[in-house]
């Protein structure tokens, strides 16, 4: 087997050979917890590690020790991965994420895990992500900063402390 090839296995999927990539996908990379995402020059996301909650987006929970195709993605621009949940950035400005829901961390209304990327609701226009362990934020083009999951402690800016299954707005950092 050469070097970045995924082992020949049930549902093994194009490799992600980095050697071959080089330079184009560095600045595209995120480390979670127990799993990273990397953005594709070709705008494809691929993802490798700990798959218990589905937050390789492979359609699984089978860990992978080699990087697989997040099937469903393209025009990805940039992700972000969590303890649990993975997010990206389309080139359209919508979000989208996959993993564990159980804070409503994933922002499509429920509190769900996800083993193939979902769309998170109400979004657009957005230009970069940040996943945590239990929320999720998101910074729109307009200044204006969404968050979503758990609201414990005050985590999620809004002046509550309640758990949000969509994006809310932070309050005070629009424009300025």
């Amino acid at each position: 087997m050469a070097c970045g090839q995924a082992p020949a296995e049930a549902g093994a999927q194009e490799p992600f050979n980095v050697a071959r990539q080089g330079l184009q996908v560095h600045a595209r990379l995120s480390a979670g917890d127990n799993h990273t995402l990397a953005v594709h020059a070709s705008g494809g996301v691929w993802a490798w590690g700990d798959n218990s909650n589905g937050q390789l987006g492979d359609g699984t929970t089978v860990d992978r020790h080699t990087p697989v195709r997040v099937p469903g993605l393209s025009g990805v621009v940039s992700v972000s991965a969590g303890y649990a949940h993975s997010l990206a950035v389309l080139s359209d400005g919508t979000v989208w994420a996959w993993g564990s829901g159980y804070d409503g961390q994933l922002g499509n209304g429920s509190m769900n895990d996800s083993r193939s990327p979902v769309k998170v609701s109400g979004l657009t226009g957005v230009v970069s992500v940040s996943a945590s362990r239990l929320h999720s934020l998101a910074l729109r083009s307009d200044e204006t900063v969404w968050a979503w999951g758990s609201g414990d402690g005050g985590r999620l800016g809004d002046g509550f402390t309640v758990r949000r299954v969509t994006p809310v707005q932070v309050v005070g950092l629009n424009g300025g």
